[in-house]
């Protein structure tokens, strides 16, 4: 075990290793392992334990890294776990999906990184006392110590609806979950693919939550099967948590076209298919040429779940270059070790169906194909935020054949739900709005964030109604 931190001199940064990129596509398991006890041990030991730790400041739920680093890197796991639990619901969940790169381990957060020495290893770091904590049973449901006879309804459950219950559900209310799909976790669970995360991860999160009292109602939409005029009249609050539910729509001719699927249709369906809840995936991209467009860590989900199907070709089409994309640079490293193609500073312009027969790059019999008609951009002034615009390249069209792309409370503009920034409560007196939904779409962490401080907004509010604290607040806002 580590002696004493700050080995970063005579220490190299090291991650876990990945699988071979032909294993990975064959089985859809997680690509890395875990680091192991005494990597992890050696690679929280290279924490320069800065007096300002920026590492903490940017990360959006403020962990205590620098201390649960050290405490790693002393060999004292289970305090390292109970710390790191202290401010995160789910430690071993963000040490698999936050960007830690864009992070905490970012040049401007981590000390070293800024410095040209690597940064620590904090995401593999974090599984990894996530993962023992589990291993040895030191996970353990935060059954209350007394019941307050107040009842929560939480709509949405996702990390944002998850954190909020089990905090509340430990504060000593009574809590309801409702889930649009049959199990826990939101998009965690149908959104997330299993090469990211497996989902025996949320699975046991889940049963966590069952074992510490929270009631979970699957297949329950707003709207269809329950109504918040309902859940106001059983429960004392209501917690939208819901998450973004409307995709960000392309704005192209030929949007409309069957073969042009929005990215969460098609990555549930994958996920479904992978838990066994439908025999084969609804939507299957074997055999199939696929086209991706856009940049995020969403397209990317999207780029490697086809090449895992079996997909006959994939290109992810974006109009930035590769240095200016808004997802993970990693992902695009996985993706392109699998077989991925990227078409940088593309930009489509429509979308068409076309006779197979004129498509001579990919003649495949009678019938017809999509193709997306694109041209290649240049960035040039810098936009809102200084971030820089792409501009068309005059004469620079080309064609690639494709099969696949991707009232009771205010909302705003943006289509989100209205809600006060302290207390987070919308314009109808106890109902409460938390993640995605009040955000739009997000990182899971910033979800995690939003469901802890909805909590403690509910706790508070909670207290009012029985008469032992006063609140004060503005008109619901965005």
């Amino acid at each position: 075990m580590a002696d004493r931190m700050q080995k970063c001199v005579t220490r190299a940064r090291r991650v876990a290793t990945k699988r071979p990129p032909a294993q990975r596509i064959a089985d859809f398991g997680e690509i890395r392992s875990d680091l192991g006890v005494e990597e992890a041990a050696r690679q929280a030991a290279r924490c320069e334990q800065c007096g300002t730790p920026y590492c903490q400041v940017y990360c959006p739920l403020h962990n205590n890294i620098p201390d649960w680093l050290k405490i790693t890197g002393e060999g004292r796991m289970e305090d390292a776990y109970h710390l790191a639990q202290a401010t995160n619901n789910f430690p071993e969940i963000c040490g698999r999906l936050c960007p830690q790169e864009r992070l905490c381990e970012a040049k401007w957060a981590c000390t070293l990184e800024h410095a040209g020495h690597g940064a620590v290893t904090i995401g593999g770091v974090e599984r990894h006392v996530g993962e023992t904590a589990w291993a040895e049973g030191w996970v353990r449901p935060r059954v209350p110590q007394r019941l307050s006879g107040r009842s929560v309804g939480i709509v949405g459950a996702g990390p944002a609806g998850m954190a909020a219950a089990e905090e509340l559900r430990a504060a000593g209310h009574e809590v309801h979950l409702y889930g649009a799909h049959a199990r826990l976790g939101g998009l965690m669970s149908y959104g997330i693919p299993e090469f990211k995360m497996e989902q025996q991860v949320v699975a046991r999160r889940a049963r966590l939550l069952r074992d510490a009292g929270v009631v979970f109602h699957g297949n329950r939409r707003l709207g269809r099967e329950i109504t918040l005029e309902g859940l106001r009249l059983r429960h004392d609050a209501v917690v939208l948590a819901y998450g973004a539910q409307l995709a960000r729509g392309l704005d192209t001719p030929g949007a409309e076209l069957p073969g042009v699927i929005s990215a969460m249709d098609y990555l549930v369906s994958s996920s479904r298919a992978l838990i066994r809840e439908t025999e084969t995936p609804e939507i299957d991209a074997a055999d199939k040429w696929v086209v991706v467009i856009g940049g995020g860590d969403t397209a990317m989900d999207c780029v490697r779940t086809a090449v895992g199907q079996g997909a006959a070709g994939v290109t992810c089409l974006y109009r930035r270059d590769q240095a200016n994309i808004p997802g993970s640079a990693r992902e695009v490293e996985h993706a392109e070790e699998e077989g991925a193609n990227f078409d940088w500073q593309s930009q489509p312009e429509a979308l068409m169906d076309v006779p197979v027969d004129v498509i001579a790059s990919r003649p495949e019999g009678p019938g017809m194909r999509g193709v997306v008609r694109a041209f290649r951009t240049r960035l040039a002034a810098s936009g809102a935020g200084g971030r820089l615009v792409p501009e068309r390249v005059p004469g620079s069209g080309f064609e690639i054949a494709a099969m696949l792309t991707d009232g009771a409370v205010a909302v705003t503009a943006q289509g989100r739900i209205a809600a006060d920034r302290d207390s987070r409560m919308t314009a109808s007196d106890g109902v409460f709005a938390a993640g995605d939904a009040r955000l739009g779409p997000s990182l899971a962490v910033w979800a995690i964030r939003e469901g802890r401080e909805v909590a403690a907004a509910v706790a508070r509010y909670l207290d009012i109604v029985a008469g032992h604290a006063e609140l004060v607040t503005d008109d619901a806002t965005s």
